[in-house]
């Protein structure tokens, strides 16, 4: 992520060096949309460190959530920082156009950024793919608890189609001689921006109440219950994420109406191994021992 980061200064500095020399309000727009993804890194490497802090009196299940909150602040970054400020940038170009000057310079440095974009894009989904099986991006996005992956891929591929918008902008006003074209390419960029800011901010709302775990690991903590010797039936189960790789499950066990309190402590120890086995992110576990009655809940 520093090597990122790094190439998203390097990327914003060219922008704004082309925006000053052409006059070009797109230019400008992915300006400050480098700059607000920077900042989201930046962001993304701080809440990644405070999670790792151990659990306290205060917080006694620990940090790991400290995540969700800041890619939640990675959001609100991106709309407001980069998606409303291109959105006013794009407004007033349309009602005062201009031509732009050596719009040359622009369009390399548009294709550069491109490339770099692209690149960043095709690690991250290398990344995504070890994890996301057979579902589709959407899916991908809305199920997985690893809130930096979503960030990364929807802010690269908001990138690349903001630099598509600032490309064709700048192409349709040399052509026509008309920067009514730039200011349009502006205004794109800023609702693409904020459409991407709003998803992430309510897939990451979402998170930040707590989500349970994935159907997959909820049948498979099931399955390893039930494998248990002693353990007759779930009775309920409850699951929540922690954070995006520490799982919280609390489940009533039904066990025999005869087991003593050895046999029953034997049975939780042995079912809370194969739970630990099965999911290794389940590492807080409660599990209460009752007598299975039809109306137990």
């Amino acid at each position: 992520m520093l090597t990122a980061l790094t190439a998203n200064l390097a990327i914003g500095v060219a922008k704004f060096v082309a925006a000053a020399i052409t006059g070009s309000a797109s230019m400008l727009a992915e300006g400050v949309h480098s700059v607000a993804d920077s900042a989201n890194q930046v962001l993304l490497l701080i809440g990644g460190r405070r999670a790792k802090r151990p659990a306290s009196v205060l917080h006694p299940f620990g940090y790991a959530r400290e995540r969700y909150v800041y890619a939640f602040l990675v959001a609100i970054i991106l709309f407001s920082l980069g998606g409303l400020y291109a959105v006013y940038e794009g407004y007033h170009k349309i009602k005062d156009p201009h031509p732009l000057e050596s719009p040359l310079v622009a369009v390399i440095v548009l294709v550069f950024a491109a490339a770099l974009e692209g690149y960043a894009l095709r690690t991250a989904v290398g990344e995504a793919n070890r994890t996301r099986g057979k579902r589709d991006w959407l899916a991908f996005i809305r199920r997985t608890r690893n809130p930096e992956l979503p960030v990364i891929l929807l802010e690269d591929s908001g990138a690349l189609f903001g630099l598509l918008f600032a490309l064709v902008g700048v192409v349709l006003s040399v052509l026509t001689g008309n920067g009514v074209y730039d200011g349009i390419a502006t205004l794109c960029i800023g609702l693409l921006l904020i459409f991407v800011a709003v998803l992430l901010a309510t897939e990451t709302k979402s998170l930040i109440i707590g989500e349970s775990a994935v159907p997959e690991q909820v049948a498979a903590i099931e399955k390893a219950l039930l494998a248990s010797p002693g353990v007759d039936r779930v009775i309920h189960l409850r699951t929540m994420h922690l954070g995006p790789d520490e799982l919280l499950l609390a489940a009533k066990i039904a066990v025999g109406a005869h087991d003593e309190g050895r046999e029953i402590a034997a049975t939780i120890d042995d079912a809370e191994a194969r739970v630990r086995t099965a999911v290794p992110s389940a590492k807080v576990i409660y599990l209460e021992p009752d007598i299975y009655h039809p109306d137990s809940v």
